[in-house]
């Protein structure tokens, strides 16, 4: 693995840990910190690269595992792969069972909302508190034009592959508050050229609109199995100005979770880390102290 730019190691101060999964790939992931653990699951575009600064808030009371999904951040990016939900899932279940966790909480985004709460399903004792941050785990119709158009094979293909359409255009529409230049380039620093841009377009293209898709068995039985976690404490917290998870996913995942706990920022966007910034942070850590480990 080739060392990091200064820019990004001086904002990303972490050592790298890797797995050769089954599935012949190798996965990238974060294991900072110590106590109770904490697996956060970014989504698309992103990569563990999003949750830097929520590690740095927890690791000195938790241990924090952040894995990069395949294709994503630090992670081996093969151009034959099964980039589908269910894959994804299948590598979370083996890096933490490789891991030897017993128990542990979850922080989800975007993707990460899927994938993490298939995960849950596969080991529900182990789960303890569920995290939520603009994201989904249950079908949905509601899914913008610019991102359906992103579906289009020959356009949504080219256009991301090709200009980083996804990565490079998430910096500015997925956040209110204006990035740092240098904010920016890490974000989409995994996504320099078209060979590493694979999974961002598979992504988006394993988002299930019908019943006629690979996937879409798979969101059915996440979606069925949340019920599994209704007496979970449970935290949603929400950018209000998130142009692809709008407020009517928060209020889906809340007739899930009627007794979840609710942080919304009505001027955040979907990067909701970025904009909610230290409040955000200090949510989820009061959070999850206000129900430690015994």
């Amino acid at each position: 693995m080739s060392a990091l730019p200064a820019f990004l190691t001086e904002e990303y101060p972490f050592a790298q840990n890797d797995i050769n999964l089954h599935s012949a790939a190798r996965m990238n992931f974060v294991d900072e910190g110590e106590g109770p653990p904490v697996v956060m699951l970014h989504g698309n575009p992103t990569w563990s690269f999003f949750y830097r600064n929520l590690i740095k808030k927890l690791t000195p009371s938790r241990r924090c595992i952040v894995p990069d999904h395949i294709g994503c951040g630090l992670s081996e990016k093969p151009e034959t792969y099964t980039y589908r939900l269910k894959q994804h899932i299948d590598n979370v279940v083996e890096l933490l069972d490789s891991l030897e966790l017993e128990s542990f909480d979850l922080v989800l985004h975007d993707w990460g909302g899927a994938i993490g709460m298939g995960v849950a399903r596969r080991m529900p004792e182990r789960v303890r508190c569920i995290v939520a941050m603009n994201t989904a785990a249950f079908r949905a119709q509601w899914i913008p034009l610019r991102i359906n158009a992103c579906k289009i094979p020959w356009f949504g293909h080219w256009f991301i592959r090709k200009f980083n359409g996804f990565a490079g255009a998430a910096t500015k529409m997925a956040v209110k508050k204006p990035l740092s230049a240098e904010i920016a380039e890490g974000f989409v620093y995994p996504y320099g050229n078209w060979d590493d841009r694979i999974a961002t377009w598979a992504f988006v293209k394993d988002i299930p609109m019908t019943p006629f898709h690979t996937t879409w068995d798979d969101l059915v039985a996440v979606e069925r199995d949340l019920g599994l976690f209704k007496d979970n404490p449970v935290l949603l917290l929400w950018g209000m100005k998130d142009f692809c998870f709008s407020p009517k996913f928060l209020k889906r995942w809340i007739e899930f979770f009627p007794r979840a706990k609710v942080q919304v920022y009505p001027d955040a966007g979907h990067y909701v880390l970025e904009d909610a910034g230290s409040d955000a942070l200090n949510q989820i850590a009061e959070f999850l102290d206000n129900h430690a480990w015994n």
